[in-house]
């Protein structure tokens, strides 16, 4: 992600800072992206060069691609510094991460969803779940989301589905998920392509009748991660804005920036 991201903001003209934080075994690495060396710090010494960084760059917006053990921590160091940051990372603590960005007064935008198109199919889903509570009483569900094997926690994205089908009069739990990260049965069963299957998010929502006689099917598939760089150099470039404006809010989702207008 971080790559593609990298590719996505100097196709859009965005001035990348060529720093980066990684592992302990990463540091002092650099890695070659868009013709840039973009070198590799390790955590040790993470708030001294962000802060350092910061102050060489005061308009810096940090995206955060990482795992979902990172998250808290990640934040709170953000927070800390006092940069703004876009934060793509599913998982961790939300409650405290929603808690440390609000107390810290710094601008973030903060989803589990970065591809626009899949967010405003979410933002449908939610309006129709407000419109029409109950509207699928009774109906049953079944969910299946495949992902790279890398990809360790279950999908936000299914997550905030689910929420919507239960507002909607379905009874579901997050733990009947059937969560797909076996290559094999990727290719097999979902039908991933072998190219993507290092890359890819394939969900599927089948609601069935009480009586077997209706049923409907949500489906989105998508291979690759240019979808989620787009939709957060899109981020980026929103969050700057609210930053320069002085904006009253200070922490947006995906959803915001759609309704924005500005999407590229």
């Amino acid at each position: 992600m971080g790559k593609a991201v990298i590719k996505a903001a100097d196709s859009a003209g965005l001035n990348i800072v060529p720093l980066s934080f990684g592992s302990a075994v990463e540091n002092g690495k650099t890695v070659q992206v868009c013709g840039k060396d973009i070198l590799i710090h390790g955590p040790d010494d993470r708030e001294n060069v962000l802060a350092s960084v910061f102050d060489e760059h005061p308009n810096l917006v940090v995206v955060d691609y990482t795992v979902p053990s990172a998250v808290n921590d990640n934040a709170e160091l953000y927070c800390k510094v006092g940069v703004p940051f876009v934060m793509g990372t599913t998982g961790g603590d939300r409650d405290r991460l929603y808690k440390i960005v609000e107390d810290s007064k710094v601008y973030a935008v903060i989803s589990p969803q970065m591809g626009k198109q899949v967010v405003a199919f979410l933002a449908a889903m939610e309006i129709m779940a407000e419109q029409f509570p109950g509207a699928f009483s009774g109906y049953s569900l079944q969910v299946m989301e495949s992902h790279q094997t890398s990809k360790v926690d279950t999908s936000g994205t299914a997550k905030a589905v689910i929420s919507c089908f239960q507002k909607l009069g379905v009874s579901f739990n997050v733990d009947q998920i059937q969560m797909i990260r076996d290559p094999q049965r990727q290719l097999e069963m979902v039908g991933v392509p072998e190219e993507h299957l290092s890359g890819h998010a394939f969900h599927m929502y089948h609601l069935t009748s009480p009586d077997q006689t209706v049923s409907f099917e949500f489906q989105h598939n998508v291979c690759g991660r240019s979808i989620y760089a787009e939709g957060t150099v899109d981020a980026v470039i929103f969050l700057a804005k609210k930053v320069q404006s002085k904006a009253d809010k200070l922490i947006y989702n995906m959803i915001d920036v759609l309704r924005e207008g500005n999407m590229r």
